[in-house]
């Protein structure tokens, strides 16, 4: 057995199997090109479980030429069910071409990112707002590629513009069923504002286009009496909300409740519409009108980039503004 908080090396699986180092690199490798005897190879498998042997990252990358492992970096956001989607299906995608997704929310507090990447020497980053340009720079200066994920949205490839798209639509969607006067509920998480922020702008603008007042903004978490709070001002405010815009769809829940707190009923007197098409949405009564954002479409986009970049493929465009769909369902 070894001993804890040491690494058991290929030195000691090759003396308790009765074999050479080389040897036992060639079967913990998987090289097919040298001729091991089944039993042998067994032998040296049996010890290495025996042993809790795992081999060394840095080792297995230097002899391949890079390492298996992609980095995700993030700012420091909450991970709620949109970035776990995300997550999941990148993670699912990058696993078909033998490649781990290590995952790192980034607070600018925390030691400086440099540390972690020249620790792990990934075969690739991608980069979601948490590197500045020139820390960008210094990567691709080691020879590692950075891939941003790309948003494509009437010609545009921008976060921002993906995110005013979003409050737009979700303001014309609540005009078009005849809402002349909106609100918007912001979330009460100021790690969410890179999102909230452009989404409220986007809401802002498609209201100036259609001649509407400005959405009356409201902070809202995640609680009835939070909500109910916000349904109290919005329905004193002359002339009278009858459209809410909410950040995503907890914060539309959260409304909602509040709503039944009152004794009130979406859509009769307050028109609510979510983000993101969490499946609680479906559920509640009434089940939430909401916005997809596409993160699946997103995550096979993202692997799909780390895949062609690794193998000097070019980069094919990001997904397009179908990402974005309205889902009709009965509160707006």
């Amino acid at each position: 057995m070894s001993t804890p908080g040491r690494r058991v090396t290929s030195a000691e699986v090759a003396k308790h199997s009765g074999v050479s180092r080389a040897t036992v690199s060639y079967v913990l490798n998987g090289n097919p090109n040298q001729s091991i005897s089944s039993q042998t190879r067994q032998r040296v498998l049996d010890a290495a479980e025996r042993l809790g042997y795992t081999p060394s990252a840095p080792a297995r990358a230097l002899r391949s030429g890079r390492s298996d492992v992609v980095l995700f970096l993030l700012p420091e956001w909450p991970i709620g069910p949109t970035i776990a989607r995300l997550v999941e299906d990148l993670t699912r995608s990058l696993a078909a071409s033998r490649l781990t997704l290590l995952l790192h929310t980034h607070p600018r507090s925390a030691r400086p990112v440099a540390d972690l990447w020249k620790a792990i020497t990934p075969a690739a980053v991608i980069n979601h707002q948490a590197l500045t340009d020139d820390e960008v720079q210094v990567i691709r200066r080691a020879g590692i590629p950075v891939i941003a994920p790309s948003y494509q949205l009437g010609g545009a490839a921008t976060f921002a513009d993906f995110q005013h798209a979003i409050g737009r639509t979700q303001v014309e969607h609540l005009a078009a069923t005849g809402h002349r006067r909106l609100g918007f509920a912001l979330p009460d998480d100021d790690r969410l504002l890179a999102f909230a922020q452009p989404r409220l702008d986007g809401a802002r603008r498609a209201c100036t286009r259609l001649g509407l007042d400005h959405p009356a903004t409201q902070t809202v978490s995640l609680s009835a009496h939070s909500a109910t709070q916000a349904i109290d001002y919005w329905r004193r405010t002359p002339p009278r909300i009858t459209g809410i815009c909410a950040y995503n769809d907890e914060v539309a829940l959260a409304i909602l409740a509040g709503m039944r707190t009152r004794r009130l009923a979406a859509p009769h007197h307050l028109a609510v519409i979510g983000v993101d098409n969490i499946p609680a949405g479906a559920l509640t009564d009434p089940a939430l009108t909401t916005i997809t954002t596409g993160m699946s479409a997103l995550g096979q986009h993202l692997a799909t980039a780390v895949v062609n970049t690794l193998a000097g493929k070019p980069i094919e465009p990001g997904p397009d503004q179908d990402l974005l769909q309205l889902i009709r369902r009965d509160s707006a």
